[in-house]
Formats: structure tokens, C-alpha cells, sequence
């Protein structure tokens, strides 16, 4: 089982254009192959909108 890093964020969110909905990131990482956690971790990060990956990076492992 994959970990889930940065990096692993990075790939499943591979061709993102930003501004993005939540739901548009949680589709392309399933797209993308992105491990089960990454998607539920996205799917709920509490943000709606995110401008660039950095925002999505925070949102998702500031939870942790």
C-alpha cells in the first residue's frame, strides 16, 4: 500500500488547473490512480475551492 506523502499528492493531482473545486480534484486524483486515502482525505478536507496546490497540500495534511 502506497503512503500517502506530498509527492503522492502531487501525482494523483497531476494535469490540475487551478482555481479547482474540490470535487474536480477529488475526480482527477481517482483519474489519476491516487490511493484510496488521498481521495478520502481530499473528499474531505472542509475546503470547497482551492487556488494551487499549495492550498490543497495545507488543506490535506494540516488534518493530520
Amino acid at each position: 500500500m502506497a503512503d500517502t506523502s506530498p509527492i503522492a499528492l502531487q501525482k494523483a493531482l497531476k494535469g490540475a488547473d487551478y482555481p479547482a473545486s474540490r470535487d474536480d480534484l477529488v475526480s482527477l486524483a481517482r483519474n489519476n490512480g491516487a490511493d484510496d486515502k488521498i481521495v478520502d482525505k481530499l473528499s474531505h478536507s472542509g475546503k470547497r475551492q482551492f487556488d494551487g496546490p499549495n492550498e490543497v497540500q495545507k488543506a490535506v495534511f494540516g488534518n493530520d
